[in-house]
């Protein structure tokens, strides 16, 4: 891509219709999936042979996805381009036992799923989504996209003190969601998911179930300039990624490196799983694409060693409100562009060289892009970027799109920039 990149905003438009359709990882990954295929992507199970032949492929695993496409004339030690993301957002769970409650009100009991901001799930209509599995180990995806869910805040008269010193929540007595009024029936759960996915109750040997805010995406702000909603941390990349990678393959042969995209789960809570960044599930996807192209462990190792990743996760924008909080020269803006991460100690995997392979990606998308670090005073997060980088030996570079309320169960980004991250990564991978 040679021009400059000016906004669409049907870019933005097809994100939104994305998280409203994405309430959990496995959502998440098949309509990714779905997206692939319509683009000519074809689904490859990991039990089965696999062939040597160009095009587009993909690999689902629960909740994460690894897609490529190999283009004519691609050799065994053909190096790939990854862009690397995740799937999976910090929000309640329902544990094993879900059926709950006390003094005449039926509740369901949640488990904390990363480090979400308790506060803004209270007072909001929640939903219900995930995956039920089955006795021969099939799944059925789950989404109940209505107002049937709610942990309700204490109000202010009970707790005079809530607004001087600040509200105090504990995880196990005061997360766990009102469903209704009544005894507690064990079971009950259970049947209601079963009769709304069209099963019988003794279909169900197990779930992952988790909930979700049911308030759609919107546009905000006086001109529609930014955009709040749900699970942008990290679906803003998954989407962009999908979007990248379909464009890249449009170039066909004239590739000289094989685009990737890698969506992993469990990222929130440390990606130590066999869906997650920290497990094999890429580097056993790109070794089997080298063997089944006829390649050698030698190939393999060639192939790595020429291989760039982009681990694309939200960063922070600049709080208005809380501007000490932030690095005094570095204030990412909304529709600043792409924002390139750095942390000497190894919490983003950015050196000099992956800032050089951005800013030329960048330069040849017409996009602009800023620089995020942490303030030295405040504590660094990290992403799948240095998990990749040291587990495959493949050269990271962390990236991403300045938000606010990360963590929240509703965020906010600027309009333009996940059109102009999608320009960016289109870029990287066709390399």
């Amino acid at each position: 891509m040679t021009n400059s990149a000016r906004f669409d905003r049907g870019h933005t438009d097809d994100l939104m219709s994305y998280l409203a359709a994405s309430p959990s990882p496995y959502h998440a990954v098949a309509n990714a999936a779905e997206r692939l295929e319509k683009a000519g992507f074809r689904q490859v199970a990991e039990v089965d042979a696999w062939d040597g032949e160009s095009g587009g492929k993909y690999v689902l695993r629960g909740g994460a996805i690894v897609a490529w496409f190999v283009p004519e004339g691609a050799n065994a030690a053909t190096p790939y381009r990854i862009v690397g993301a995740h799937t999976d957002s910090p929000n309640l769970r329902v544990k094993p036992i879900p059926d709950t409650g006390a003094r005449g009100w039926r509740q369901i009991a949640v488990e904390i799923y990363g480090g979400t901001l308790l506060n803004t799930w209270l007072d909001r209509d929640l939903g219900l989504s995930g995956r039920v599995t089955l006795a021969d180990g099939t799944h059925r995806l789950v989404h109940v996209d209505r107002a049937l869910l709610r942990v309700p805040q204490l109000a202010v008269h009970l707790d005079r003190s809530v607004n001087s010193e600040g509200l105090k929540l504990d995880k196990q007595r005061h997360m766990t969601p009102i469903w209704g009024l009544g005894e507690v029936a064990e079971g009950d759960l259970i049947s209601f998911v079963a009769e709304e996915t069209g099963l019988s109750a003794g279909d169900i040997k197990g779930w992952d179930l988790m909930v979700h805010s049911i308030e759609p995406p919107a546009y905000l702000g006086r001109d529609r300039e930014l955009m709040a909603g749900p699970r942008m941390d990290n679906l803003l990349s998954v989407h962009a990624g999908t979007a990248a990678l379909t464009a890249a393959a449009a170039a066909g042969s004239a590739l000289t490196s094989i685009p990737v995209l890698a969506a992993f789960d469990h990222e929130e809570n440390g990606s130590q799983s066999d869906t997650g960044a920290d497990g094999p599930l890429l580097g056993t996807v790109l070794e089997r694409s080298v063997f089944a192209r006829g390649g050698s462990y030698e190939d393999r190792a060639r192939a790595f060693a020429g291989t760039l990743c982009l681990s694309s996760d939200t960063g922070h924008a600049v709080h208005p409100n809380y501007g000490e909080r932030h690095d005094p020269g570095h204030h990412p803006m909304p529709n600043g562009g792409p924002i390139l991460k750095v942390n000497v100690n190894q919490r983003y995997a950015t050196d000099g060289s992956g800032r050089a392979v951005f800013a030329a990606a960048c330069e040849r998308a017409g996009v602009p892009w800023q620089s995020f670090v942490s303030n030295n005073s405040m504590p660094c997060g990290t992403t799948i970027g240095p998990i990749t980088a040291a587990r495959h030996g493949i050269s990271t570079v962390d990236i991403g799109v300045a938000i606010l309320s990360m963590h929240s169960a509703r965020e906010l980004c600027g309009a333009e920039d996940p059109y102009l991250l999608a320009n960016a990564l289109t870029a990287f991978l066709e390399g």
